[in-house]
Order: structure tokens, then sequence, then C-alpha cells
């Protein structure tokens, strides 16, 4: 009890000391708890609407994009008594100001054995309303609200460009929690309903099955596919949620990676927090030996400290990362909107794993960096510990074989990087495994740099640039740490800029070959382009023939559902002169492209090629119109539009195996002479295309698209534009990335000012001699600000090397192994400036506190105890 109330009195004697700690601890903590928030949020919203919606189905019956004929249904379930099946209709609407609803259309009489949505009528008569009448729907109380309506409004949505009003008849009375997040953002309707407001009559999304176990199910499902028109398949529900889940795994893993980043910065923190306490208390425990306290009841006492400082610092670290996780949510369900599939995320909810796990990371790691000053103090003889020369000789003496134990760890990381087959997972050990080598060579790096620097400050400087530049090594014991820390810091921030800028370039030189039209028009609305309505086939043939264009390209982008996830497929009909703007990774070439406008082969993108462990040669399976067919693969292209792959297929091979003439997207190529700014407006405005398309009776096309109440908006937007939105969407994705280094950094920073009060608040009595015999108060700033300036110089030009590491991982191998991307290195002289100036100012900044401190403190009060 004795010890526990003097290390106690130590941490209330230095309270900036252990604050420093604290937050150190916190920031930690806090970056992880945030990002393990945002992740978890995002996964249990889309896997509560997964289930709420798939609702206790065991399979499905999927079509082809077109969806299934609503007699499919009829047929099973009248026809051959499959009653346990239910039609669903599915899509997305857009509510003007208020984001997206997924509208679910049911069979309310066939739903009772699949989902329990808790339908309540205020009334008898809204029941009959519900059925009978169009464009009614249900929502959930909470969404209501949210939209701003109540039982008997009418709200606006829309739909492939077309504007709808959708009248509220009752709301939804889910009977758990699960099933009520599920249903946060979904409008309830009946089948008809959906139908019209998707553009879909006639045709189903699909129909929910529920099979039982055995030879019984086995002999229902063959009976259900002897019904089954080509095209369609029956798929195990389960293997949906698993496909979409594992979509968004390596994107939630590289943040986990990311956010842990910060908590071995605070690893380093403490370290210094801890070491500092042991020298700063070398006399009281030398006494305390010298008097018969053992070593245990010595180590016990420091670990006590750091558990103290650990439990506190976790516990602001939760509350902290509680505050972040909601801005990050938002960030994450941005990200996984823009890049993978429509997701809505309502409230963010801490749960007890989040909390066990920070608990455990942040006590575990400041237990971890307490642990070594902690052993130091218990492992030295008394009379040793009195004398701090014996420290740093003693560091002096480990510093070749921390040189040597780093370069292992480097070899041992690069290991994992070359070996592939360690997957994601074992890139980032590898990543990690370099960081610790590359730090444990630093403090030898400090020394020699410092004995190379000690001439220029001398000069430059004069007695007190040489006392800063010896005063770096005399203390290399606290020096070497700090400057780890920031190393590790800035180096994280410049490998993840540099690899940012590299995929930024990338997808810069992609666009420029991807897009190669100069005006491009498509379905009005916010979705992602994947089964978006497609274009009137009247307005393809009218705008078709808009003068001023020399050439038109027309595209169709479907997603076809399997047992093994969902696959991209783009159909394409493009004038000859951009095929030589595609660029391959494998195959290509002009008879390649001969063969793919025949429909005789198809070719897929660099992702999907990855994933599927495809090469040239080798075939793909594609349920079409006609049934399951291969499709030879004879080229594997660049593309960053998605990780998770697209198939390019000609347009003609799409309709003759799709029986789809549908286009959702063309592109305009303006003759020479023709601005495309001139012939976006020209196609924005369809009451002049009188005066530019020929044969055309005057204001036809304008009438049909600008006073049909019907009618299908379109979109025009010119090359650069879409350009800028896709950059948008690029720079969006990378702002959480952007949210994570400034917050290592943070953490470095208060890391590098503990370490430098420690180092000046130690030298105390130095400085005092030096103000007695003549420095002055503006000498010792001055031998202060050298000493780290020289730690930020040193730490600046240490993290260049371990920076670019660093990007060559994550673009070669991290993105590689995660996403299937060939990038190009971009290592930019940019990248070096901000390394040297943020290492710079972070260290001149730190320095302020201690050189103000001792420099205004009375050599004399400085001196007393001798």
């Amino acid at each position: 009890m004795i010890l526990a109330m003097a290390g106690l009195r130590q941490l209330t004697r230095h309270p900036w000391q252990a604050l420093l700690a604290l937050v150190g601890v916190a920031l930690g903590v806090g970056v992880v708890t945030a990002v393990d928030l945002a992740n978890e949020s995002a996964q249990r919203a889309f896997r509560f609407a997964a289930q709420t919606i798939g609702g206790k189905a065991t399979h499905f019956i999927s079509g082809t994009p077109q969806g299934l004929p609503d007699q499919l249904y009829v047929d099973l379930r009248l026809r051959r008594g499959i009653r346990r099946s239910a039609p669903v209709v599915e899509g997305q609407l857009q509510v003007p100001g208020a984001g997206t609803l997924r509208i679910v259309g049911i069979d309310p009489f066939a739903e009772t054995p699949f989902r329990s949505f808790g339908l309540r009528f205020p009334r008898a008569a809204d029941i009959a309303s519900f059925l009978t009448r169009p464009a009614t729907g249900l929502l959930l109380y909470e969404t209501a609200v949210r939209l701003k309506v109540r039982q008997g409004d009418s709200f606006t949505v829309e739909s492939g460009g077309e504007r709808h009003r959708l009248l509220v008849t009752g709301f939804l009375e889910p009977e758990n929690e699960v099933a009520k997040q599920g249903l946060q953002s979904v409008v309830v309707t009946d089948i008809a309903t959906a139908q019209e407001l998707l553009g879909m009559v006639g045709r189903l999304s699909r129909i929910d099955l529920i099979m039982p176990e055995g030879r019984e199910g086995e002999q229902k499902m063959e009976q259900i596919r002897s019904l089954l028109p080509p095209g369609a398949e029956i798929i195990p529900a389960a293997s949906r949620l698993g496909n979409l889940q594992q979509m968004t795994r390596a994107f939630r893993l590289n943040l986990t990676a990311l956010s842990l980043l910060a908590l071995v910065v605070g690893m380093f923190l403490i370290y210094n927090t801890m070491t500092f306490s042991v020298v700063r208390r070398r006399r009281f425990i030398g006494l305390l030996r010298a008097v018969g306290v053992t070593r245990r009841e010595i180590f016990t006492m420091l670990c006590g400290e750091a558990l103290v400082i650990g439990i506190l610092g976790t516990m602001s670290g939760i509350l902290l990362g509680t505050l972040l996780g909601t801005e990050l949510t938002r960030l994450v369900t941005r990200t996984i909107n823009d890049l993978y599939f429509s997701l809505e995320v309502v409230s963010v909810t801490p749960l007890p794993g989040t909390f066990l796990k920070a608990s455990f990371l942040g006590v575990g790691a400041t237990m971890l960096a307490a642990f070594p000053p902690a052993l130091e103090a218990t492992t030295t003889p008394p009379r040793t510990v009195v004398s701090r020369i014996t420290l740093e000789t003693r560091m002096m003496r480990l510093v070749p074989f921390s040189g040597l134990a780093g370069l292992l760890f480097m070899g041992a990381g690069s290991c994992f990087l070359l070996v592939e087959r360690s997957g994601v997972i074992g890139g980032f050990t590898g990543l990690f495994f370099i960081i610790v080598g590359y730090a444990l060579l630093v403090p030898a790096a400090t020394v020699t740099l410092s004995r190379l620097f000690r001439p220029f400050i001398s000069s430059m400087m004069g007695v007190v640039g040489k006392m800063a530049a010896r005063g770096v090594v005399a203390s290399i014991s606290r020096t070497g740490v700090a400057t780890a820390a920031l190393v590790v810091a800035v180096s994280a921030t410049l490998g993840i800029g540099a690899m940012v800028d590299s995929f930024r370039s990338t997808v810069v030189g992609w666009l420029d070959s991807w897009l190669r039209a100069d005006v491009y028009v498509t379905t009005a609305g916010t979705g992602t382009g994947r089964n978006k309505p497609p274009l009137d086939p009247e307005s393809v043939e009218l705008l078709g023939r808009v003068s001023g264009a020399s050439a038109v390209s027309l595209t169709r982008r479907i997603s076809i559902e399997g047992s093994q996830g969902p696959t991209e497929v783009l159909a394409m009909e493009v004038p000859k002169e951009t095929y030589a703007s595609y660029h391959f990774r494998e195959g290509g070439g002009w008879n390649t492209w001969g063969a793919f406008s025949r429909g005789e082969v198809v070719m897929v993108s660099e992702p999907y090629a990855y994933r599927h462990r495809l090469r040239v040669g080798e075939s793909i399976s594609l349920r079409t119109a006609e049934g399951v067919r291969r499709f030879p693969v004879a080229g594997v292209f660049y593309d960053y539009g998605s990780d998770a792959g697209v198939v390019l297929i000609s347009r003609a091979a799409y309709i003759r195996f799709w029986k789809d003439p549908s286009v959702d997207g063309m592109g305009f190529y303006a003759e020479e002479g023709v601005a495309a700014g001139e012939l976006a407006k020209r196609l924005r405005q369809p009451n002049r295309l009188s005066t530019l398309l020929e044969g055309v009776a005057a204001g036809e096309l304008a009438k049909r698209l600008r006073e049909s109440p019907g009618s299908r908006r379109v979109m025009v937007v010119e090359n650069r534009e879409l350009r800028k939105a896709t950059l948008n969407i690029f720079d969006r994705t990378f702002a959480i990335t952007g949210v994570l280094r400034l917050l290592t950094v943070t953490v470095a920073f208060v890391g590098i000012l503990s370490a430098l009060m420690a180092i000046q608040l130690e030298r105390s009595r130095e400085l005092a001699v030096l103000r007695a015999v003549g420095m002055t108060p503006r000498q010792a700033w001055g031998m202060i600000f050298g000493e780290t300036g020289l730690i930020g110089i040193i730490a600046g030009l240490l993290s260049i090397p371990l920076g670019m590491l660093q990007a060559l991982a994550l673009v070669y191998v991290i993105n590689r192994r995660s996403f299937g991307w060939t990038m190009q290195f971009s290592f930019g002289y940019h990248l070096v400036a901000e390394a040297l100036i943020l290492s710079m100012a972070a260290a001149l900044l730190a320095g302020i506190y201690p050189a103000r401190t001792l420099a205004g403190t009375s050599p004399a009060l400085a001196l007393k105890e001798e």
C-alpha cells in the first residue's frame, strides 16, 4: 500500500506527464474504437436489412436482369402447389432532399411464413386502400417522422428519372429491435405499386421459397427447376448475404489496420512516459532497493502506475471513439454507397464487443509498452540505479543489437510481403514487421546522423549548436524512442499519401482511356449505374441522330445474381477508333477486338480476373436468357471502377443471348469543329431538336420528354464533368484515410512533446549549471531548439525511406491482394517536403513548452539540492 501511494504521488506531482500519456492512449484507443464502430454499424445495418427483407426464406428464384415473369409465380403456387413461396419486387427510390428509400413490393396474403413486417392500419378502410389503391405504401413511424410525413400524407419519390407521389396508408410495427433496424429507410407496398414505380409491370425481382430439408426438399427443387424459364436459377438465400458482406471485407480490413497504426504510435508514447518515470525516480528507486524493497515490489509498483494510465486512457479513448464514430460512420457509409451497394445507416449503436476490444487493446498496449522500463528498473543493482550515466552507457551498447534486431524484423516482414498466399492479413503483418524493424534501426541512425550534422550545426550556432548535437546522443535512451515515434507517424502519413497519389494518378490515366466520348447521356437519378432503368427506345433513336456528333456509343450495365455472388456485365457498342485507347494486362489487340465485336469472346477487368483466378484462354459461365452459357476470355483490361470486377461483352452478343435491346447509357463523339459544350447544350434542350434532327417533326421529342407526366428524364453530362464527378467520388473515398492520418500525427505530436519534456526536465540541473556560469536565457532557448530541431530533421529524413517502403507495400502488395488493382507507383517531391516540414514543425512546437519552462527557471532553485 505504501509503494502504491508513492507511485500515485509521483503521478500527481507530474500531472503534465501523466496527462500526455493519458492523451496518447486515449487517441490511439479512440481511433480504433471509432473505426470499429463505423465498420460494425454499417455491417449491422446491412445484415439486419438483409435478414428482415429476406425473412425466413431458404432459397430464392432469380431471373435475368429484366426480372421474372409474374406468371411463373402463379404456376408455382396454384398449378404446382408450392404454397411456401412469395413474390418480391425490390428496388431503390430517391426522395428529393432526403436520401434513398428501399422499396419492397409484397403479396400480403403470401407473406405470413416469410416476413413479419407488422402491418398496422389505423382504420379498416386503410387496409382496402393499401390493397386496391395505386401508389400506397407503409413506413416505420420513425422513418415517417424523418421524412416529415404522417398517415394519410403523400410524398414525392423518384425512380429512373420519373417522379411519383406515394401515399402513406399505415405504419410498420416490427416484432423486435433487429427487424426495426432492418426496416429503417424501407417502404413496403403491394406488388402492383412496386411494379409501376420501378417500371417492372408484369415482372418480379425474385420469388422467395421455404424448402424443407432432406430428400423432400430436393424433390421439390427439381420440380421447381422443371418450371423455370431460361435464365432463371434457384439460389440459396444465405449465399447472397455472405457474398455481399465479402465485397466490403477488404475495405473494412484496410480501415482497421490503419486505425491500429495510431495505437502503435501511442505505444511509443507510453514507453517514453514510463521510461521517464523510471529515470526521473532513479534516486528514489535506488533508495527503495537499498532499504530492502524487493524487485517484484518495484516491478508491481511501476506496472500498477501503467495500469492506472491504461485504464483511464482507455476509458477516455472509448468516449472519444464513440463521438468520432458517428462522423466516421457517415464517411464509411458514403464510401460503401459509392463503391458497392446502397446502404442507409440511421443510428450508431455501440456494442459490448467493440468496448471489450478497445479495452483489451488499450490496457494491453499500455502494459506491453511499460514492461521494458519496469523490467529495467528491477534488474539494475541499487547503486547503479542512482547513476544516470549507467543507463545511457547501457543504451549505447544496445544500439548495435537493436539495429541487428531491426534488420531481422524487416527481413521477416519482407517474407510475408513476398509470399502471396499469406493474403491481406499477411501483407499487413509484413508491413507491421517492417515498421517495427525500421523503428529499431532509428537509434543507431540517430547517433550516426547527429554526428554527421554536428559540424554543420556548430558552424551555424557555435558552442550552443555543438552542445545541442551532443545532447541528442547523450540522451539516446529517450531521444531514440521519441525520434522513432515521430518517424513511424510521419512515414505513415507519407506512405498513405504516396499510395493515394499513386491511385489517383492511375485513375486519372484510366479515365483518359475509358472516357473517350465528349458527352454522355443516361437515365436521370442518383443511382450507381447497376441495373439502372433503360432509356426510352424512341429517345435513343432520336438522340442518336443529333447533328454535331460523328459517332455514338451505346451501353447497358446489368448485375446477374448467382450462388457465387453478383456478376457485373457491361454490354457496349463503341466506335472502332476507340479500341486502341483501352489498356490490357493480358490479351487485347485488333484480332481480339474483332472476335469481341462478333460476340465470340468476352473481356474481364483485372479485379474480376484476380478474384476468380482467370487467365486469357479460360472461360467463364454467365446466366443468360437462354440458360447458362460459357464465354471464352480473350483479354484482361485495367479497370478501377469497382473492386468486384466487370465482364465486358459486345452489345450484339448481349442482345442475342439476353434478348434485351435496351440501352441505359449513350456516348456522343463531337465532330471536328464542334465543341463538347455546344453538343451537350443541344442534347439538354429538346425543344430545339426540331432544328437539330433530320426528318423529325417539330417539337415531337420536346413534348414527350418535357411535358409527358410518365416520361423518363435523361441526364446529359460532358466528359470533363463526368471526370470531375468521378474524381470527387475518389476523394470522398479517401477522406477517411485523411482523418486517420491526421489522428496518427496528433498521437505522434503528443509523444514527441512528452519525450522532449522528459529530456529537458531531467536535464534541469545541467541547464542550471550552465545558466550559473553565464549562459543566457536566449542561449538556453537556442540549445533546446537546436536539439529539438535536429531531432525533427533526423526524423524527417528517416521517415522518407520508411514512407517509401510503406507506399510500395500498399501499392504493390496490400491493394493488389485486397482489390485486385495494379497501380502505377507515384512518389512526388511534395511528399518529401511535407515529411520534412511536418517532422520539423512537430519537433519545434513540442520544444516550446520545455524551453520556456527551463529557460525561465532560476538557477538557484534548480540547484537547491546541491
